[in-house]
């Protein structure tokens, strides 16, 4: 079976149907990929070693969700020199604004790459671009994948142009 290239990180199990949605772009691009839930605050010393070792292991993205105080990609940012996507998880009172000021707002030398609220999908797909960078056959598949959108709104635009047509004819 394939190295994964890709860790998922997510801070709770309730985080799983929204970070799924990176876990389902990797698998479309053919990129394998891991799932851990490691909190931040609740098993730090696991977060901290999952990320000292990503690098060894293989990984070359990390993916890490979080909601509320959100520090679980920064911690992981922390500890690797990876880069590392911050997907801040709609979650209590502020919906997910508290998490994504937390992920965007990392101190200087620990970037976070950040997407938005609940953009799990953004965030494969970001990794799928960092991966293509020394990945030509994963370069051509993305490639690919941003032509066949191009050409969804190249025939929605033709349809609504045929709809007011015929409206106009009528």
């Amino acid at each position: 079976m394939a190295q994964p290239l890709v860790g998922i990180v997510l801070g709770s199990d309730s985080d799983l149907p929204r970070m799924n949605e990176c876990r389902r772009v990797l698998d479309d691009f053919g990129v394998r990929g891991e799932m851990r839930i490691l909190s931040a605050h609740r098993v730090p010393d696991e977060v901290a070693r999952y990320g000292r070792e990503a690098r060894g292991r293989g990984l070359k993205v990390l993916v890490a969700g979080a909601g509320l105080a959100a520090h679980l990609p920064g911690v992981l940012a922390a500890y690797t020199t990876l880069p590392v996507i911050g997907v801040p998880l709609a979650a209590g009172a502020l919906n997910g604004l508290d998490a994504l000021y937390a992920i965007v707002q990392m101190p200087p030398g620990v970037p976070v790459a950040t997407v938005g609220i609940d953009g799990a999908r953004n965030a494969g797909l970001l990794a799928v671009q960092i991966l293509a960078l020394s990945d030509p056959q994963l370069a051509g598949r993305l490639a690919a994948y941003k032509q066949e959108m191009a050409e969804a709104v190249r025939r929605k635009d033709l349809a609504l142009a045929q709809s007011h047509e015929e409206e106009a004819q009528a």
